[in-house]
């Protein structure tokens, strides 16, 4: 990996390991409610600047119906529930379960969609993670009805980032533009929230702590979190480039258990190492594959008839028209020159999107 994919990683890293710390801080003196609204409210003026820019925002025409939904299974669903889940549950405790969300796409997989094959391995880290989860609620938690509210709903708050994992693999949404999409949902979950914040609105002034842990929510850990995700997509690949969610829960635990005083016992620990080893099998259980270098030629490229090349693309797919080849051994290594340039020149323009995978496809034509 290189060195600006490296600064990548440990920035998200600690981007999106961080929340469940200033959430914790931020919804000890105001509601949850007004939390997650001044949150996505912060990320879309920071956001929605940058996809109107990118006239990203256009084409979203004619999918706000799909958009809301998932809006409310990605993003207001799940911050609420994992604000509200704060209330009585450790942030440490809170980024440990929702490190499950790999092994809870597994698991949904099995009902909503049927393509999805989980055996092996995968089946396995199911079972593991789910071990984990016992063991963190049995022995940690126990009998304490309030914690085991707060972790119910932080569980499906993870449900509900696994649920939209597999929506997001659909044709409406998988046709339409990362940021854009991060942008639509930020915004309609500000406008769904405003009547419910203004009436839950504090009666007195935060404190400087709250308001610098609303501003560090909404800047850092979304609007500059999912800017940065979509920069290490670019450089990294989406394998390797999905790594970090296995650092994420160490990050939130060591500030939990260092400045807030949480606790760490050994049933934490052993359930955190069962979840992490259960995520992992549950994607598949294998390192990431080397990224291919974009100057790179596919060595399929140069030995047979047909071949396609994954890339990744703003939505549409790409398809570069076939061209007849002569048998002339001069005018056969020009031809495949010119593929090799078209296809190098297509990828630094699929680099420059940095959000989707698409197929191209290079099917040469025999002269008669």
């Amino acid at each position: 990996m290189t060195r600006k994919g490296w600064l990548l990683f440990m920035a998200i890293s600690v981007f999106w390991g961080i929340p469940y710390f200033f959430i914790k801080i931020a919804v000890h003196d105001v509601d949850p409610a007004v939390v997650v609204f001044a949150r996505v409210g912060i990320a879309t003026i920071v956001l929605l600047p940058l996809a109107m820019k990118s006239k990203m925002v256009r084409q979203l025409r004619g999918h706000w119906p799909a958009l809301l939904a998932l809006t409310c299974v990605q993003v207001m669903g799940p911050f609420l529930l994992i604000s509200y889940g704060e209330q009585h549950l450790s942030s440490s405790l809170t980024s440990i379960l929702i490190a499950l969300e790999p092994v809870l796409v597994a698991l949904l997989a099995l009902r909503f969609d049927a393509g999805e094959r989980v055996r092996g391995p995968r089946l396995v880290g199911l079972v593991i993670g789910l071990i984990g989860v016992v063991t963190v609620l049995g022995l940690d938690v126990g009998g304490d009805g309030q914690a085991l509210l707060g972790a119910a709903m932080v569980l499906l708050a993870a449900a509900g980032y696994g649920l939209a994992a597999l929506l997001l693999r659909k044709p409406v949404f998988a046709s339409l533009p990362s940021l854009g999409v991060v942008t639509a949902e930020c915004l309609l979950t500000t406008i769904v929230l405003m009547p419910l914040a203004v009436i839950r609105l504090p009666d007195k002034f935060p404190s400087l702590s709250v308001l610098v842990s609303l501003l560090v929510l909404g800047v850092i850990c979304t609007a500059l979190a999912w800017l940065t995700f979509f920069a290490l997509i670019a450089e990294v690949g989406a394998s390797r480039g999905t790594v970090f969610t296995y650092v994420n829960p160490a990050i939130s635990v060591l500030l939990g258990v260092m400045l807030l005083g949480e606790r760490l016992n050994v049933a934490i620990l052993v359930g955190f190492l069962l979840i992490i080893l259960g995520s992992w099998l549950s994607t598949g259980g294998a390192l990431p594959p080397r990224r291919r270098s974009p100057h790179e030629t596919p060595k399929a490229l140069v030995s047979a008839p047909h071949h396609c090349v994954s890339l990744r693309s703003e939505g549409s797919s790409a398809f570069l028209s076939p061209q007849a080849i002569t048998p002339n051994e001069g005018s056969l290594r020009r031809r495949r020159k010119r593929e090799t340039v078209s296809v190098n020149m297509e990828i630094q323009k699929q680099k420059r999107s940095q959000l989707r995978w698409t197929t191209v496809c290079v099917a040469p034509v025999e002269s008669n």
